[in-house]
Parts: structure tokens; sequence; C-alpha cells
């Protein structure tokens, strides 16, 4: 999926940076981590509500997430980072993004006083829509009805929307389970139930030069704050977002985990992009995640792995044939 430059993106990082005309708007309020097809169902309602009422709509997230204030050793569990986030809000409907600081202040706040210096005084909100699982609020004390009864003495109004269904499995759709998909490998899912391909972005680091001595050069990228999928070798597509390379597409084969056949101290991606022979290192890459080949193996040497990867990019051109870029 080609989204718009994070230039034509409109995201903002406090109350106070938003400009005088997006004050009034129709905000939709969540993490939207992932943006998946439960999100897109608020985002909708959310633009209609904005037409209806002819002013913007908004987006309003968190950042950090509060489970890396509250658990700041929780494991990495990110499907998105904030940029990418905001740039699918912005597709699927939205006109800005604001991220509030979540810190200690804001986790203390009580539910009356965020709606108070935030919805009403901060952003003069006309309708705000959230989904039926939102609270905020110190001690997560507010609900969408506190909502609703608020609003209706403010001057706002609230829609509330019940959780979407899959209608395959006939459960809700949640950044939990989709998680749980890209955990096990489960790629076909995941992209489901996301309504687009799952994708790592980050800039190439200088490696150990290892693929270039059996002939698949690779560009390295640190996982970071990203949930790890299942490890083990992907079909990918790969945007370059910067350099000289910026807005070229290509497919290739990716390895992501700890390589035990040469060893690493932290899992990393690694993706040999065929056909394609430009410097990129310092470029910032989206690598998109389409099919899941095989799990992470240790080979006796270089000769095999040499031999595997191959199969591997074999496989993977196979399966992206019909890849078309968005």
């Amino acid at each position: 999926m080609r989204l718009s430059s994070t230039t034509d993106v409109r995201l903002f990082r406090s109350v106070d940076a938003l400009p005088a005309d997006l004050r009034g708007s129709v905000v939709a309020i969540g993490n939207f981590d992932g943006v998946h097809k439960g999100h897109q169902t608020v985002i909708r309602q959310a633009r209609a509500a904005a037409d209806r009422l002819g002013v913007a709509l908004g987006a309003m997230i968190f950042e950090p997430h509060p489970v890396r204030l509250f658990n700041p050793d929780a494991p990495p569990f990110r499907l998105t980072q904030i940029e990418k986030r905001a740039a699918l809000l912005n597709h699927y409907g939205t006109d800005f993004t604001l991220a509030l600081p979540f810190d200690r202040d804001m986790a203390q706040r009580s539910a009356t006083a965020f709606m108070d210096d935030i919805l009403v005084r901060g952003l003069a909100v006309r309708h705000v829509v959230v989904g039926d699982d939102f609270h905020f609020g110190a001690g997560r004390s507010g609900s969408p009805s506190s909502l609703v009864a608020y609003g209706a003495e403010a001057g706002f109004s609230t829609d509330i929307i019940d959780a979407e269904i899959d209608p395959v499995s006939g459960i809700a759709f949640s950044s939990s389970d989709i998680r749980a998909a890209l955990a096990r490998g489960d790629i076909e899912r995941a992209t489901q139930w996301l309504g687009h391909p799952w994708s790592i972005e980050g800039e190439v680091r200088q490696g150990d030069q290892r693929g270039r001595t059996i002939q698949f050069p690779t560009a390295n990228i640190e996982l970071g704050d990203y949930m790890r999928p299942a490890f083990g070798v992907y079909a990918v597509s790969v945007e370059i977002k910067s350099g000289a390379a910026q807005g070229q597409t290509a497919l290739g084969v990716a390895n992501i985990g700890l390589r035990p056949t040469v060893g690493t101290e932290a899992p990393r991606l690694e993706a040999h992009l065929f056909d394609f022979d430009q410097d990129i290192y310092g470029c910032h890459l989206e690598v998109a995640l389409h099919h899941f080949i095989r799990g992470e193996q240790k080979f006796e040497n270089f000769d095999a792995l040499r031999a595997q990867i191959s199969r591997d990019a074999e496989a993977a051109r196979l399966l992206l044939r019909d890849f078309k870029s968005e």
C-alpha cells in the first residue's frame, strides 16, 4: 500500500500545536495500533459525522503507548510507529492526527479533567467517536458513557462504535490477535485483519556484509520497538522512502531473527532485494511482509546457507509473481 508522503500528513504532538482552523473538529479517539479493520470502521463513522457537520476529522492517539509508562520492561509490541499510524489514518479518512504525550501527568488526570481541559477547552470538539471498549482518565475511570453524559452538558455529541466482527472467524478484529497471528507466522490472517500488509520501517544500517560473500547482499534494519513476528524467512516488498532511489519499490526475500548460522546479539531484519544494485545505506525503507516461507534454522556451513537462500529467493519470486505496487 503506497501512502501519501509523511510530509503531506498533518501530525501534531500537542493541543497547543493544533492550528486554530482545526478546532471544532470531529475527533476519533483510540490507540489505533495497526489501523486494522475495526479501527477503519471507527474512522468511517467519524468521517461521515465530519462531512455531515462540515468540519475536519482528527484522530487522537497517545504516545508512547500507556503500556510503556506502566510496564517499561514489557517486550516490544508495536504494530505501527507513530508516523506510519498517522499516514494510515490519513489514508482511511482523517485530516489530521493529534498524538498526545502519555506521561505521568496524563495518566493521573481525571476523566473529567481530560474531557474539560482537552476536549472542550483545548479542542472545542463538535463530535467524538470512540470504540465501545474505550476507557480514559486516571484508573481508566472514564468510559464511552462518560463521554455521552459529559458531552450533553458541554456541547458535543458522541458516537460509540461496536466492535467490528470478522465474518470468517466470528471474533472481533483486535491488535492483540493480529500480533498473535504475526507471532505464529500467519501473515495471511494478519493481512486480512489489517486490510493492508504489515510492514517494518527503519534505516539501513551497515552490517557485517556476510551476505555479499555468498552473493546475497542484504539491507539490514533494526527492529526497535516493533513486535517480533515469527523468526524466519519472508517474501517481501520494499519501498525506498529516502535517498536517491526514493519512491522505488523492489521485491525481495527477508530473514527476521537471530541468524543462528552466524549469530547476532539482537534480532533484526535482513532483506535481499531482487534485481536491485543501488546504494541504499542510510536510506529509510519500509519492508512489507507478504508470505512466510519457513522458520529460521542453523546451517552447517556457508555453502549450505547459500544454497538455501537461493531456494528461498526462488520461492519468494514465485509467491510474489502477481504483486502489484499500489
